[in-house]
């Protein structure tokens, strides 16, 4: 006889996993045809620059917080050298008072009126009397000089550790914003890693293009054709002409490598002006003017104040653009945001 058994049914374990295997593979090949595609060359470029404009901004904030905290740890030296004086002339003072205690005990402790009866030659003891209270007066006027001593050294010790918590928390800022400028530029690597070989080259060759371009229009910029913002700018001008070709370096204050205000800074030094370290303070080292109005050797800054260079004239800009360039000519047409110029 034929086997009328019904056909056994899968179980409920066994359909829950199929469904949820068929769910994950439809959601997975879902995600497949929504995947983002992989950006372009210049997608990638303009991701980078960004990147680096970031990375420029933490650098200059770090930049600043080195500045505060070089002049912090001036002020601390110069104040614990005072706390430590101080204290030397306290120790002095004590010393003195010290000896006057102890001539006046050896005067002796007797009640002025039975010595004065006891006296054989009261003359005398008038006049040691005397003595005595010119020890009292020295002693009170000793005592004096301790307590106002005592008095600025608290107030020196707290200065002094008031500086030493400025400078923690400076130190701390520091190294916040190293690590954020060095994660920036981090990220812009990794973009740039993850185009081929043959885009990175031309990424390259673009680059180096520009710099072919900067030096060439080095032979074109003539300071005569416009009449330079000062005698001074001039020179720092021509000063920052001549690092032409130095590579950009986050921090780099020369003169083998620069950021943007390091290489202002640098220029100006040369003319004999001294300005400020960062792009953030180098806006107030001068008189602030609009683009109309700039002349070669005015400070340009762009970008919200991130970036900072020479104006050149001829709508040109002599700075130290970004990661993985250097000192060079560029039109102000590519710089981004102008900000104001300075006249130092």
């Amino acid at each position: 006889m034929a086997s009328h058994r019904r056909p056994k049914q899968p179980s409920r374990t066994r359909v829950t996993v199929l469904t949820a295997t068929a769910a994950a593979a439809v959601a997975l090949t879902s995600q497949a045809a929504h995947a983002d595609p992989k950006p372009t060359k210049n997608e990638v470029k303009e991701k980078v620059d960004k990147l680096y404009h970031e990375a420029e901004a933490a650098t200059e904030k770090y930049n600043g917080a080195k500045e505060q905290q070089d002049k912090l740890k001036k002020q601390v030296d110069a104040l614990q050298d005072k706390v430590a004086r101080g204290q030397d002339e306290l120790n002095t003072l004590r010393g003195e008072l010290g000896s006057i205690a102890t001539a006046q005990y050896r005067s002796g402790g007797i009640d002025p009126s039975v010595a004065l009866f006891l006296a054989s030659d009261p003359d005398s003891f008038l006049d040691q009397a005397s003595a005595l209270d010119q020890l009292t007066v020295k002693q009170t006027e000793s005592l004096q000089k301790i307590q106002a001593k005592q008095r600025t050294l608290a107030q020196q010790r707290k200065e002094a550790q008031d500086k030493l918590g400025d400078l923690a928390d400076v130190r701390k800022a520091l190294g916040e914003n190293k690590k954020k400028y060095q994660g920036k530029l981090a990220d812009a690597q990794r973009l740039l890693n993850s185009l081929t070989a043959a885009e990175r080259a031309k990424v390259q060759e673009e680059e180096a293009a520009k710099d072919r371009a900067s030096r060439a229009t080095s032979e074109r910029v003539e300071l005569g054709n416009e009449a330079p913002a000062s005698g001074r700018g001039a020179a720092a001008l021509s000063a920052a002409a001549t690092q032409l070709g130095k590579p950009y370096v986050s921090g780099g204050s020369g003169p083998n490598s620069y950021d943007c205000s390091g290489l202002t800074q640098w220029a100006f030094a040369q003319a004999g002006v001294g300005i400020s370290r960062t792009t953030y303070t180098q806006q107030n080292d001068g008189t602030k003017i609009g683009r109309s109005q700039l002349r070669p050797g005015d400070l340009v800054f762009f970008n919200g104040l991130s970036h900072v260079g020479f104006y050149a004239g001829n709508n040109q800009i002599l700075h130290a653009p970004k990661p993985g360039t250097v000192v060079r000519y560029e039109s102000m047409d590519y710089m981004g945001t102008f900000q104001f110029g300075v006249r130092i």
